[in-house]
C-alpha cells in the first residue's frame, strides 16, 4: 500500500515543470442548500473560453489539493455538510495535461505524476463528508476520474462527451479509472468503455449513456443544471433522495463473469488488433484484477502501469501522432490564403455510381448547397438520387438529422442528364472509370458549360492530374481532390497540385475539403501520391513473398509488427482485387525498379473470390478457385516471417526518403499524417517514420533518421 502523504513531489512541481502549464484554478464558494446545510462548491476554471478546456497538469493538481485539505479541514469544524466539484461553462476536465506528462525526464518522475493524480483525485473521497461531482460539461481522462472518485455525479444531459480515452494514446486511465470504474459499473461495461470504445476511433458516451451505464447518478437537463443537481444532492443529504445503483459493490458478479468477459476481450483484442499494442493488454489486467483487493492495491497497480507506458516507445509516438491531428491538421501546410478560394454556392458530381452518390450526400449534409449529379441515362442518374434520399432517411432515422433537415437536404440533390444544368455550378468533382481517356472527356464536355472560374476537382487515386487536365483550355482550374473508402467515415483529403493547379483553384479545394469536416493534406502530382504509394509498396511486398512461394498464412504474420489495422491481403480484399492489380500496374509503370506487380494479380481479379476468412475478418486462407489460378505460378523459394519484415521495413523507408527528396509533401509529418488519417496507421507507431527510425530501416537504407532526435521513450534515452 502506497502512503502518499509521505511522497516528495517536488521533482514535478518545479518552476521548471511547471512552466508553461495553463493553471486550472479551484475556486470555492459556499451555497447554503434548502435544508440548510452547506456544500462547498469548487468550480475549475483556467480562466480561457471553452476552445482551450480546462486540463490537469502538476500546478493545478497542487492548488486543488490545497483547496480540497481546507475543505476537509472546514468539514471537521462542521462547517460544511458536503463538497461539490462542477467545471467552466461547458467543461470539466479534458483530463491530463499531456504536454507536460511527454516532458517527463525520467521513469521516477512519471510514476510521481501518477502518484500525485491518486493523493489530489483520490481525496475526494476522504473529506469527512459526501463528495459530489457535478459533470456539467467535457470530462475525459482525468476529468471523468474527478467525477469517479467522489461519492455522487450528476451529468449535464447536453455535455459534450464522457470518456476514458487514454488507451488510445498508448496510456491507460491512472488516477483510479481502471480500478474505480469496473468496481461501480462491472466488468462488461467497464471493458467496452477503457479499452473497446477507445480503440473505435476514440469513441466517448454521450451524458444518456454514461447514466445508463451507472457511471452517472442521475442526469438534468442544461437549463437548470447546476440548480437540479443541488436540490438533488440535498435531497441525497437529508435521505429523502435514496441513491440505487444497478452494480453496487455486493451486486457485481466476480467469480465467473468477470474472468469470462476478460478472457473473451483478450481473444477478441488479439484478433482484431494483434499483440504489438501494449496499453490495451496492460489496461485488461488492471481491469482483471480490480475484481478484488483494495482500492490502495488498485491505485498502486495503475501507477506502476502509468510509469511504464509514459516511458515508452508507444506513447512518445502516439503524442507525436496526436499532435499531428489536433494541430499540424488544422492548419494544412502550403494551403494558400483562404481569402483567395472561390465561394461555392452548387456543386456539381459527374457521375451517378455508388462512390459519385456517396460524394453527392457529403456535399449536401456539410455544405447544404444545391448538388447536382449526372450521367449517361436516367435510369442510373434515378438509381443515384434513390440511395442518397435512403442514406438521408436513415441519418433521420437515427436522430442524427431532424425531419426538417432531412427534407430540405432531399430537396437540395438534384439528378439529371442535361449536362447543360452544370452551368451555374462552382465546384465539379468526377467519379467516373479510372482512365485518363475517360475522365478528359468529361471534363472537356464540361469546361464548355461552366464558367471560367469554376473550380474543377478529379479523385483519381493514382492518375496524373497533370495528364487529365492535358486537353483542358484552363488546366489551372484542375485540382487533385482524392477521398478515401468509405467517404462519410475516413477523414483525409489529398489535395493534389499540378505545377499549372492556381492559387484560387488550391485555396477552394482546401476550403471545401474543411468545410466537408475533412483534414486536406497537400500532395505533388507524383503516382500515388501518398497513401497508395506506400499501401502500393506494402501490398507490393506481400504479393512478391507469396509469388516466391511463401504460404499465406505466413505472409499475414510477418506484418504484424507494423500494427496496421488490417493484414495485407485483409486490405487488398477490402478495396478490391481489380484496383489492387490496378494501382500495383501503375506504380510499377512509374518505378519499375522499385515496385511489384505479377500479371497473375488480374487473374485472381476476375474471381468472385479470393481469400477466405474466419469470424473476426481475418484471411485464413486461399479460396479452391484461387489455389487454382496460383497452381504453377508461384516459386519454391519461401520467405521467412523475419525477411519479408524487413524487406518491407527497408521499402518503406527507402520510397519515404525518395518522397521527401522529390518534394511530393513539404515535410515527413505530412507523409505520417496521411497515413493515420488515410490508412488508420496506428498512432503507437506515429506513423510510418518514426517507427521505420525506431526499428533501424531508416539507418539501413540511408544511413541517417527521419527525426533529429530519433522519436522514442523516456526509457530509451
Amino acid at each position: 500500500m502506497t502512503d502518499y502523504e509521505s511522497i516528495d513531489f517536488s521533482p514535478i512541481l518545479s518552476p521548471a515543470a511547471t512552466d508553461g502549464e495553463v493553471v486550472t484554478h479551484s475556486p470555492v464558494r459556499d451555497i447554503t442548500l434548502r435544508s440548510g446545510k452547506v456544500l462547498a462548491l469548487i468550480t475549475l476554471d483556467n480562466g480561457r473560453d471553452h476552445t482551450r478546456p480546462n486540463t490537469l497538469g502538476p500546478a493545478t493538481l497542487a492548488e486543488l489539493g490545497q483547496t480540497l485539505a481546507g475543505l476537509k479541514a472546514r468539514a471537521a469544524a462542521g462547517e460544511i455538510q458536503a463538497v461539490g466539484i462542477t467545471g467552466k461553462q461547458y467543461i470539466l476536465a479534458a483530463g491530463a495535461d499531456l504536454s507536460d506528462i511527454s516532458r517527463l525526464g525520467s521513469k521516477d518522475d512519471a510514476r510521481l505524476v501518477a502518484q500525485f493524480g491518486h493523493k489530489v483525485l483520490g481525496s475526494l473521497s476522504e473529506l469527512g463528508v459526501p463528495s459530489f461531482a457535478f459533470v456539467n460539461g467535457l470530462a475525459l481522462g482525468g476529468g471523468l476520474e474527478i467525477a469517479l472518485n467522489s461519492t455522487y455525479r450528476t451529468v449535464d444531459a447536453s455535455a459534450a462527451a464522457v470518456a476514458l480515452p487514454e488507451v488510445f494514446l498508448g496510456l491507460i486511465p491512472g488516477w483510479g479509472g481502471a480500478y474505480l470504474l469496473p468496481n461501480l459499473i462491472g466488468i462488461e461495461n467497464a471493458l467496452e468503455v477503457v479499452i473497446s470504445n477507445p480503440l473505435k476511433q476514440n469513441r466517448t458516451l454521450k451524458p444518456q449513456q454514461a447514466f445508463d451505464l451507472g457511471i452517472m447518478d442521475a442526469i438534468f437537463p442544461a437549463s437548470t443544471y447546476l440548480e437540479d443537481s443541488l436540490a438533488w444532492a440535498d435531497g441525497v443529504l437529508s435521505g429523502s433522495v435514496k441513491v440505487t445503483r444497478k452494480h453496487e459493490p455486493g451486486k457485481i458478479e466476480r467469480l465467473t463473469k468477470w474472468p469470462v468477459a476478460i478472457k473473451m476481450a483478450r481473444g477478441m483484442l488479439e484478433s482484431k488488433i494483434g499483440t504489438v499494442p501494449r496499453s490495451p493488454y496492460v489496461a485488461l489486467d488492471l481491469l482483471d484484477k480490480a475484481k478484488s483487493g483494495s482500492k490502495a492495491d488498485g491505485f498502486a497497480r495503475e501507477d506502476d502501469a502509468l510509469a511504464e507506458l509514459i516511458t515508452g516507445d508507444q506513447f512518445a509516438a502516439s503524442m507525436y501522432a496526436f499532435d499531428l491531428v489536433q494541430k499540424r491538421a488544422k492548419r494544412p501546410v502550403g494551403a494558400p490564403d483562404k481569402q483567395l478560394a472561390k465561394k461555392v454556392t452548387k456543386v456539381g458530381v459527374i457521375g451517378a455510381g455508388l462512390m459519385a452518390s456517396q460524394f453527392a450526400l457529403l456535399f449536401v449534409r456539410k455544405l447544404q448547397v444545391p448538388v447536382l449529379i449526372t450521367d449517361l441515362d436516367q435510369a442510373r442518374v434515378d438509381k443515384g438520387l434513390s440511395y442518397i434520399h435512403e442514406e438521408i432517411g436513415k441519418l433521420e432515422a437515427k436522430g442524427r438529422l431532424d425531419a426538417d433537415t432531412a427534407n430540405k437536404l432531399r430537396g437540395l440533390v438534384t439528378g439529371t442528364t442535361d449536362k447543360s444544368q452544370y452551368a451555374d455550378c462552382d465546384f465539379v468533382i468526377e467519379a467516373v472509370f479510372e482512365e485518363v481517356g475517360v475522365k478528359q472527356q468529361v471534363f472537356g464536355e464540361i469546361e464548355r458549360i461552366i464558367a471560367d472560374d469554376a473550380i474543377l476537382a478529379t479523385n483519381t487515386s493514382s492518375l496524373s492530374v497533370e495528364e487529365i487536365g492535358a486537353t483542358l483550355a484552363h488546366p489551372e482550374r484542375l485540382v487533385g481532390f482524392h477521398f478515401f473508402n468509405p467517404v462519410a467515415v475516413m477523414p483525409l483529403i489529398e489535395i493534389v497540385k499540378t505545377p499549372k493547379t492556381s492559387d484560387a483553384a488550391l485555396s477552394t479545394a482546401f476550403v471545401v475539403a474543411k468545410g466537408l469536416g475533412k483534414n486536406a493534406v497537400l500532395t505533388a502530382d507524383a503516382p500515388g501520391f501518398v497513401v497508395n504509394r506506400l499501401l502500393a509498396k506494402v501490398m507490393g511486398e506481400a504479393a512478391r513473398a507469396v509469388y516466391e512461394g511463401t504460404p499465406l498464412l505466413t505472409v499475414e504474420r510477418a506484418f504484424g509488427p507494423l500494427g496496421l489495422p488490417m493484414t495485407p491481403f485483409q486490405l487488398i480484399d477490402l478495396v478490391g482485387w481489380k484496383v489492387a492489380a490496378h494501382v500495383q500496374d501503375t506504380m510499377v509503370a512509374a518505378f519499375p525498379d522499385r515496385f511489384y506487380a505479377n500479371e497473375n494479380f488480374h487473374a485472381l481479379a476476375q474471381l468472385d473470390a479470393v481469400v477466405e476468412k474466419d469470424k473476426s475478418g481475418r484471411v485464413s486462407g486461399w479460396t479452391k478457385q484461387a489455389e487454382k489460378a496460383l497452381k504453377g505460378a508461384v516459386g519454391s523459394s519461401p520467405a521467412s516471417e523475419a525477411d519479408i519484415l524487413r524487406r518491407v521495413q527497408d521499402g518503406l523507408a527507402q520510397e519515404i526518403r525518395i518522397m521527401l527528396d522529390e518534394r511530393v509533401v513539404p515535410e515527413v509529418e505530412d507523409i505520417d499524417l496521411c497515413l493515420i488519417l488515410g490508412a488508420g496507421w496506428p498512432f503507437i507507431d506515429g506513423g510510418a517514420s518514426p517507427y521505420l527510425d525506431r526499428e533501424g530501416a531508416s539507418e539501413r537504407v540511408f544511413g541517417d533518421t527521419f527525426h533529429h532526435p530519433p522519436i522514442r521513450g523516456i526509457a530509451q534515452h
